[in-house]
């Protein structure tokens, strides 16, 4: 089995996709991508504004389309396993009006990392059937959305006890 390609690491568009080079891990650099993205909600994201969260999350997503697609053409490969621009916006959205806390942060990402990694349906048809930057992007998105469903009823279960 040949080496993925490398990454330009000259490129600021490569070295974005590759999550400021946290996907560049030899091993499982899409849970080292989402750990990049741990410090990045604590410290930038979890206390802005609802409306500036999702402004964030929204160029996020248009910016992660963009670097995601055009890393994928210079390196013509689909969805390299380094790319996890995909992973920072799925845990930022799996903590959309979550709890603040280290102890929701660690259980978001566990929640995000087990739907990102078991693709259930319909991430699995999102990973297999949309292509391009875009399709990178929108399986990890689907997976968030998962992940965030049991992120929210698990705040709604201990506000019950």
């Amino acid at each position: 089995m040949s080496a993925l390609p490398k990454p330009n690491y000259k490129n600021p568009i490569h070295m974005l996709a590759f999550g400021l080079g946290s996907g560049l891990s030899p091993k499982a650099p899409g849970t080292m991508g989402t750990i990049a993205a741990l410090p990045i909600y604590w410290f930038l994201l979890q206390d802005l504004s609802v409306l500036s969260y999702v402004i964030v999350m929204l160029l996020t997503m248009v910016i992660g389309t963009y670097v995601c697609h055009q890393t994928s053409k210079d390196l013509n490969v689909h969805d390299h396993g380094g790319i996890v621009i995909d992973e920072w916006l799925g845990m930022w959205l799996t903590m959309f009006l979550a709890p603040q806390g280290i102890l929701w942060l660690l259980w978001g990402f566990v929640l995000f990392r087990i739907f990102d990694i078991a693709k259930p349906w319909p991430i699995k048809w999102f990973d297999k059937n949309v292509h391009g930057g875009f399709g990178i992007m929108i399986d990890d998105v689907a997976a968030a959305v998962a992940a965030w469903i049991c992120m929210q009823l698990s705040v709604w279960l201990i506000a019950l006890l």
